[in-house]
């Protein structure tokens, strides 16, 4: 194994107390992203579906370069992270598929709101989200409301509401005429 085959992987804390975030010193889904919130909702994505045969996994989301984990609530972080930090080494060095196929992505006309509203959330938004272990997705612009999806570590995360209120709400309503609200759906 060459010293460019060989794979580095620090976790951080994310501020979901219940997700990990794992991070790999090479691209794990480039552009793109991956939840699954259970098992059973796991399609087409090997690694997703090795890691929930660790008992205390009980969330998977995957980025660029990283992993976010949410675990079970009676385990501790202190006691899983070596073992999870070794098995994503692991899959990454062995060239494992990480996902099987890709849905198609249809391409529909956007109005020039809406993309000025994802231009901000890929700008201003998705770096600090991603920072957290997590993802932000446009859904739709409807009647003056902006619905997003909250992915990763910031799903359910205690400090995404205020994140949501607080942040992301007060730049569309500021920088995009028309914007009244922001709300979050589940993934």
């Amino acid at each position: 194994m060459t010293i460019d085959e060989l794979v580095t992987i620090y976790s951080e804390a994310t501020p979901n107390p219940s997700s990990m975030k794992f991070v790999a010193n090479r691209m794990i889904l480039p552009n793109d992203s991956i939840d699954f919130r259970s098992k059973e909702l796991v399609e087409n994505c090997p690694f997703a579906e090795v890691l929930f045969n660790f008992p205390y996994v009980k969330g998977v989301f995957i980025m660029n370069n990283f992993v976010s984990i949410t675990k079970a609530e009676d385990v501790e972080w202190f006691d899983i992270t070596p073992e999870l930090k070794e098995f994503v080494k692991q899959y990454l060095e062995s060239g494992k598929e990480i996902v099987t196929q890709k849905a198609e992505l249809s391409s529909e006309e956007e109005s020039e709101v809406v993309q000025k509203i994802r231009q901000l959330l890929d700008d201003h938004v998705k770096p600090a989200v991603e920072m957290d272990g997590g993802a932000i997705s446009f859904r739709e612009f409807k009647d003056g409301v902006v619905t997003v999806e909250m992915k990763g570590s910031c799903s359910g995360c205690p400090s995404s509401t205020m994140t949501l209120k607080a942040g992301i709400e007060n730049l569309l309503k500021r920088m995009v005429p028309g914007v009244e609200a922001v709300e979050s759906v589940a993934g």
